[in-house]
């Protein structure tokens, strides 16, 4: 299992500086934050309007700690103060952390999720990845996770280790399709993710990476949704305790390039952060805050955001813009950006 949440005050570091950061101007100010502003006073600079559809997105959450309880907590406030209907919960993989006995039967489903995300503040789809403790810490668990999406009444939403999901706006049009993948990947010639003990564990079987890619490259050719955004457990790119994931940068970059997806989010990384990468269009987005204990940020000198803390990622859209907001466990934005349907994009000021 990860580190005990009880070393989150050594691991929770200080917001990393970088010279971009500093030369331009980009984050939130020490003085904004301390102002404690709600959440209608943050979303205020930027306007959410009124045709936004909404997500929540979490990683690394299922802890069974007091930090996945605030992370929970801090959600529930945060949609109330805005008054929004979520369109989904996006969960990022690392879902269920250490044993879980019992299988479809264990309490762990209404703890760990339908209680501590409840249908009175969730009611959406949660679309679900999987991540390695998922596969590595109760053999056989993702294909639980896959079985429960079937269970009567359930918002868990995981039909295959891959799958895709379209949303249509308010006008009824196609607004955003997601891409969920499996980036667990069977390890080749080369290393797969990195050569710590944390990726040692089942994953996908050849075969069945060598179908999602090719589906994954159906989808991308398909006609999509104005917006597309592909959702997996893994980094592509990452300043944090992993870095980059080898096999993704070489097979699912590309990818994402040639057919002009947006946004990549993941978790995986015990931390928050955005990067932008030159010459690539795709923005790359790490939520890993959602329980689990915090690692420390490595590269400080790739720019980027990055803030080792518990937290959310809140997306809204509609047909012109995307707007990312990284949110700690108090509620508090830490870092946003918007986007353009075309890739251009601009960190928000507070």
């Amino acid at each position: 299992m990860d580190e005990s949440s009880t070393q989150r005050e050594k691991n929770d570091m200080p917001h990393l500086m970088t010279r971009r950061r500093a030369l331009k101007t980009l984050f939130c100010s020490s003085a904004f934050l301390a102002m404690n502003l709600d959440v209608r006073s943050i979303l205020a600079a930027d306007i959410v309007e009124a045709n936004d559809l909404h997500w929540l997105a979490i990683g690394d959450f299922g802890s069974r700690n007091k930090w996945q309880t605030k992370v929970a907590n801090s959600m529930a406030t945060y949609l109330g103060q805005l008054a929004v209907k979520p369109a989904g919960l996006l969960l990022l993989g690392d879902n269920f952390y250490g044993k879980m006995p019992g299988g479809l039967e264990s309490p762990r489903w209404q703890t760990g999720f339908e209680e501590m995300y409840p249908k009175s503040v969730f009611d959406c789809p949660c679309p679900a990845v999987l991540g390695n403790h998922d596969y590595r810490d109760t053999p056989g668990n993702n294909l639980t996770q896959l079985a429960y999406s079937k269970t009567p009444g359930t918002r868990w939403m995981m039909p295959k280790e891959w799958f895709r999901s379209d949303v249509t706006g308010s006008d009824g049009k196609p607004l955003v399709t997601f891409l969920f993948i499996d980036t667990n990947l069977p390890r080749g010639n080369k290393p797969q993710l990195d050569d710590d003990d944390d990726n040692q564990g089942p994953t996908l079987t050849p075969q069945q990476t060598k179908e999602q890619w090719a589906w994954l490259q159906e989808q991308l050719q398909s006609p999509r949704a104005p917006w597309t955004i592909c959702i997996g457990h893994h980094p592509v790119y990452s300043n944090g305790h992993h870095g980059d994931t080898p096999s993704l940068v070489d097979g699912l970059a590309p990818l994402l390039q040639k057919h002009g997806v947006q946004l990549y989010l993941c978790g995986h990384d015990h931390d928050m952060q955005h990067l932008e990468l030159d010459g690539l269009a795709t923005s790359f987005v790490v939520s890993g805050g959602g329980g689990a204990g915090l690692r420390e940020l490595k590269n400080t000198e790739r720019p980027a955001f990055g803030e080792s803390v518990h937290g959310f990622t809140h997306l809204h859209l509609n047909a012109e813009r995307l707007v990312i907001r990284h949110m700690n466990d108090d509620g508090k934005q830490i870092h946003a950006f918007e986007k353009k349907v075309s890739g251009e994009f601009k960190v928000l000021e507070a």
